[in-house]
């Protein structure tokens, strides 16, 4: 078969996203922080943009973005304000010398007098910054299981190659304190013998906290074992020989394995409860992760109000001087600049309009939200309906990856409590008389509600649960009560159990 080039003319349709139609999608996603980072990022770049200063009003939830300049204030209320601001030094003054403690040896009247004692009515930066402690004496450095370990493994007398494995250990630990690579592994690495590998390991298995490097759980609780005094053996025993019984907490099982009484096995089994099974535990950064809601919903008398939240975030407005820029180039020579200006303001009008269609959309989706959950709103997550993206594009007139891209990542504060807009959005679990149906998030929250009320010492199993949601009408397996129990964090009941 013979190859030739040819030419030839096709007419075909296809849909090409612009920047803009991107930039729209982009601001969609971003939550209200995000998006307040993108908006100080775009006015460092666009000169054309800049921040307005005035009190933008807002129209259901949208913020108004200003474009005037904002007018001189009125200079009876200025004068006002100075009064009060000169007045307000004394007032504080009155109410510390009230609030203080009487029994104290400070004179606080004296304090406030040298505080003030300049001629300017606030004290200045010098004199506040004598009052406080040094920088560096405020800062702290959370200690890592890693540093920890390390400051250990300086204080022994190994060679170069017996101190390159230990680091190698310390350096593969996860973050309970388990090793995750294979002891062969870390000697081939350091070029040493396995038995001498092992040799290292046992020793920083005992550093502190006791066991950690173990390889398994068992290997971590027998290491804690040994620093029992006096010694247990039959808390060894149980460890090395009985562990699966004592995880599904079959006591009867392990004292007719071991022929001792069941008291004994319970007292052993209290002992072994004080052990740390993971003993990179108390290194852990425990960070507090912050949530700024996005939209606020406040109940007023038998409404429900929606407001977005604006605090902080820039409001834009076009720049009125480059604006007269752009009026004033009229010649041929100037055509570079005008070019650059259009750009510009093209961009930044765009980014405006992106801003207040995003804004106009969370407000339209929450609104339909509200209106559709209007029980879970008043009387909690128990009377959640069933709802999913199509119910609520449909009511706003929207495609379904619209108001995906809106609930992703977005939060919203409620009368009953902080909630991420993806939450209000589940599947339906059919009532047993088939007349009525419950969101999932309502059936999750149920059989929460009945194992918090179980008998400790008799737990319900999934088959019971299942029985008894069947008696408050609702019709569910028991693989869906399992699934929900695992999506919940809640142990099986044989787990659940306690003896003492």
């Amino acid at each position: 078969m013979a190859l030739e080039l040819k030419q030839s003319l096709r007419l075909s349709q296809q849909l090409v996203m612009t920047p803009q139609l991107q930039q729209a999608i982009k601001l969609l996603q971003l939550n209200r922080m995000e998006l307040a980072e993108l908006i100080n990022q775009e006015l460092v770049e666009n000169p054309v943009l800049e921040e307005s200063t005035d009190e933008g009003t807002a129209i259901e939830g949208v913020p108004a973005q200003q474009e005037d300049v904002a007018g001189e204030g009125d200079p009876e209320a200025e004068q006002r304000r100075d009064e009060e601001v000169q007045t307000r030094p004394q007032e504080r003054q009155e109410e510390l010398i009230a609030a203080a403690p009487q029994d104290q040896d400070t004179n606080w009247e004296n304090y406030i007098e040298e505080f003030n004692s300049t001629s300017s009515s606030l004290p200045s930066m010098r004199e506040v910054n004598e009052e406080l402690p040094s920088f560096e004496s405020v800062l702290s450095k959370t200690t890592t299981l890693e540093d920890h370990l390390m400051w250990q493994l300086s204080m022994t007398t190994l060679n170069e190659s017996e101190r390159r494995l230990g680091e190698l250990i310390v350096g593969n630990l996860s973050d309970d304190g388990y090793l995750i690579a294979t002891l062969e592994d870390i000697a081939h690495e350091a070029a040493i013998e396995l038995e001498d590998a092992e040799e290292i390991l046992k020793m920083i298995q005992n550093f502190d906290p006791v066991g950690v490097a173990s390889r398994t759980l068992q290997e971590c609780l027998l290491i804690q074992t040994q620093f029992m005094k006096p010694r247990q053996p039959m808390v060894e025993q149980m460890i090395r020989d009985h562990l699966p019984l004592l995880e599904r907490k079959n006591y009867q099982g392990i004292a007719k394995a071991m022929n001792v009484s069941l008291e004994q096995v319970i007292a052993s089994t209290k002992l072994i409860l004080e052990l740390e099974p993971k003993p990179g535990r108390s290194f852990h950064s425990s960070d507090t992760q912050y949530i700024t809601p996005d939209i606020y919903v406040y109940r007023v008398g038998d409404e429900f109000v929606i407001m977005l939240n604006e605090d902080g975030m820039p409001k834009l407005r076009i720049s009125p001087y480059y604006k007269n820029i752009l009026a004033g180039q009229k010649s041929a020579s100037n055509k570079i600049t005008k070019e650059y200006v259009q750009d510009k303001l093209r961009s930044a009008m765009w980014l405006i309009r992106s801003i207040h269609n995003r804004q106009k959309t969370i407000y339209k989706v929450t609104e339909a939200i509200v209106s559709r959950q209007k029980d879970f709103f008043l009387k909690g997550v128990q009377h959640l309906k069933p709802m999913i993206l199509k119910d609520v594009a449909n009511d706003i007139g929207m495609h379904e990856s619209t108001i995906s891209r809106v609930t992703t990542n977005k939060f919203v504060h409620t009368p009953v409590g902080i909630f991420e807009l993806k939450y209000f959005f589940n599947s339906s679990i059919s009532s047993a008389d088939g007349t009525d149906s419950l969101a999932s998030e309502a059936v999750k929250e149920k059989i929460k509600h009945l194992v918090s009320k179980e008998d400790a010492k008799s737990p319900l199993s999934d088959q019971k649960i299942v029985e008894l949601l069947k008696s408050e009408n609702i019709d569910i397996a028991r693989r869906t009560v399992a699934k929900y129990r695992e999506m919940l964090g809640i142990l099986s009941s044989g787990k659940r159990k306690k003896v003492f």
